[in-house]
């Protein structure tokens, strides 16, 4: 067995598993975190992306043992109850999902570019999610939510940084 201890979703977690358990099987068996699907399991299709470190990865082809001691954010961790994020927020929007299933690994695949860059172009959109496999939709619609997103997010950015000033030249 392995003792792994990581931090999914700012939270720390830890298990004990055998050394050839992939992170997507730790994720969903032992932590119950499910949004990351099974799909091909051989990192073709994208279906199990998670953000590591701040990189998407298809926690299909990653042993959990290699998750030791880092940050994982699965699609369980981009929102609360109470609100979306704004890249949820613009997939639905734009109606860039259909049957969902390949919706997380998407949406944490385009958070990863985002993260990196505010104002990617449209062959920047393409290359993060050339690792994600929809059959239900063309890539359009979520190429485009994609754009509202980075928009939504330069508009967040903005006015945070606006209050930032304020808060700091107030008496």
């Amino acid at each position: 067995m392995t003792d792994v201890t990581m931090i999914v979703n700012g939270q720390v977690r830890g298990a004990s598993v055998p050394p050839e358990t992939t992170l997507l099987q730790l994720l969903r068996d032992n932590f119950n975190l499910t949004g990351a699907k099974l799909g091909c399991d051989v990192g073709d299709c994208g279906a199990c992306t998670v953000i590591v470190d701040g990189q998407a990865v298809n926690s299909c082809l990653m042993l959990a043992g290699q998750a030791e001691g880092r940050q994982i954010l699965t699609i369980e961790g981009l929102a609360s109850r109470e609100w979306l994020h704004p890249i949820q927020t613009a997939f639905e929007n734009s109606g860039a999902l259909q049957c969902g299933f390949c919706g997380p690994g998407v949406l944490l695949s385009a958070k990863a570019l985002l993260d990196e860059n505010l104002n990617p172009s449209t062959q920047e959109i393409r290359d993060a999610l050339s690792g994600n496999l929809c059959r239900c939709t063309g890539y359009t619609k979520m190429i485009e939510a994609v754009q509202d997103a980075a928009r939504l997010l330069r508009e967040e950015s903005r006015t945070q940084l606006t209050h930032a000033r304020t808060e700091a030249t107030a008496p």
